[in-house]
Parts: structure tokens; C-alpha cells; sequence
């Protein structure tokens, strides 16, 4: 059982991987935590996180650029229902498409697009850039379990998933409008937010998903 997290050049991934291990050892799963960028230890990972920070044609453009990458990541989690995890801008790729700099074609794994924050005060400021409160849609979520409404988490964005169906919608917080903090759509879910930067509330969200067997 091994757990890859994807290195496609999208940001240091040293503290991702330390957050991981430290919740694979604490949670009791032991399970083996692998950054690669190579697609053939990712098609035989038990469960597979895609992280990312920029823009999302950069992301999109670095991750086509590891050879079968994204044809492994459609076959083992599409089609092979493998645990999955996007990570801020490796979230926003699980979208149809994403609007930011024109249109850049996503996953199309959650129905919607990935747009600007337009937030409805302007002493808000873009990139939505600390702490915000999550509001939790599916409570019943087990990657959800044990984080109570208005748990912190920490964001870094100028934009978000907006999913088609609002059921894919699995919390949101308030930054002068409805902004979408984390989807799920059966063994996939990803989250906006930085689990690894988000203290326990973050731990807590990565133990979930290392425990989880949608």
C-alpha cells in the first residue's frame, strides 16, 4: 500500500510529503508516502495526490509533460476508482475547464469551471491569500469526519471550482461571495485550501483520506 504524491514541478513538496508521513505514521496506516514523477509508480499507487500552486495552464502544461502522466491519472482513477486528492490548483484540474488567461480544458472529473473571485467587497483582497472558516456541505463525507463547521483552514488563490452540481460541493467558505473550498464526486476529492498548511484541521482531512475506501 504507497501513497504518490506527483511532483510535476508545481511548488516545493517537502512539506506535503513531511504532512503525509507524519499522518501515515500517526494515523496507524504506516503507508508509505512516494513524491514521483513517474507515471508508472503512480499506476501502481493504492491511492494518488495531485498538488499544485500557479497558474493553471502552467499546471496543466507541466503535468502533460511527464510522459502517460495524465493517461495514468485517467486510468487509475477514472476508471480504476483509486483514492484521489487535488490540492489547490490539483483540485481546480479535476474541472471541465479552466478560465483563467483563456480557456485551458481540465479533467472534466467535476462538472464546472475554474473562475476568477469576484468577491463583493472591495477591501477583499485577490489572491484570497490566510484563514477563512469552512462551512461543511456533506458532514456525512468521511474525509470530512471529525472537522466541525467553521474549522480554519489556509488558502492561497485568485480562483475557484464551481462545480455544475451543486451535490459535488463538498465545503465553502465565505470571502465576499460563495467561494468553493472542496469537491468530491465518489473516490475523488479535492480541496482548495492547503491541508498541509492548515494545522489540525488540515492533519486531520489528510488522516481522513489515507483512511479512506470509497
Amino acid at each position: 500500500m504507497t501513497c504518490a504524491i506527483i511532483d510535476y514541478g508545481s511548488g516545493n513538496l517537502r512539506s506535503a510529503e513531511k504532512a503525509f508521513e507524519r499522518m501515515a505514521e500517526e494515523g496507524g496506516t504506516r503507508m508509505p508516502i512516494v513524491v514521483t514523477s513517474d507515471a508508472e509508480v503512480v499506476a501502481k499507487a493504492d491511492r494518488i495526490v495531485l498538488p499544485g500552486v500557479g497558474a493553471f495552464a502552467d499546471c496543466k502544461a507541466g503535468l502533460a509533460a511527464l510522459d502517460g502522466m495524465i493517461d495514468v491519472l485517467e486510468e487509475r482513477v477514472r476508471h480504476g476508482h483509486v483514492p484521489f486528492l487535488g490540492i489547490c490548483v490539483g483540485m481546480q484540474l479535476m474541472a471541465t475547464v479552466g478560465r483563467e488567461h483563456g480557456d485551458t480544458p481540465g479533467f472534466d472529473w467535476i462538472h464546472g469551471d475554474v473562475v476568477k473571485l469576484e468577491p463583493n467587497d472591495s477591501d477583499l483582497k485577490i489572491p484570497h491569500m490566510g484563514w477563512n472558516e469552512l462551512q461543511i456541505d456533506q458532514r456525512d463525507h468521511p474525509v470530512m469526519k471529525g472537522i466541525a463547521p467553521g474549522a480554519h483552514a489556509y488558502f492561497v488563490h485568485s480562483y475557484h471550482l464551481h462545480p455544475r452540481m451543486p451535490e459535488h460541493r463538498l465545503a465553502h467558505c465565505p470571502y465576499g461571495e460563495f467561494v468553493t473550498a472542496a469537491v468530491a464526486r465518489a473516490n475523488m476529492v479535492g480541496t482548495q485550501f492547503h491541508p498541509e498548511k492548515s494545522q489540525a484541521t488540515g492533519l486531520k482531512l489528510i488522516a481522513n483520506f489515507l483512511e479512506w475506501t470509497p
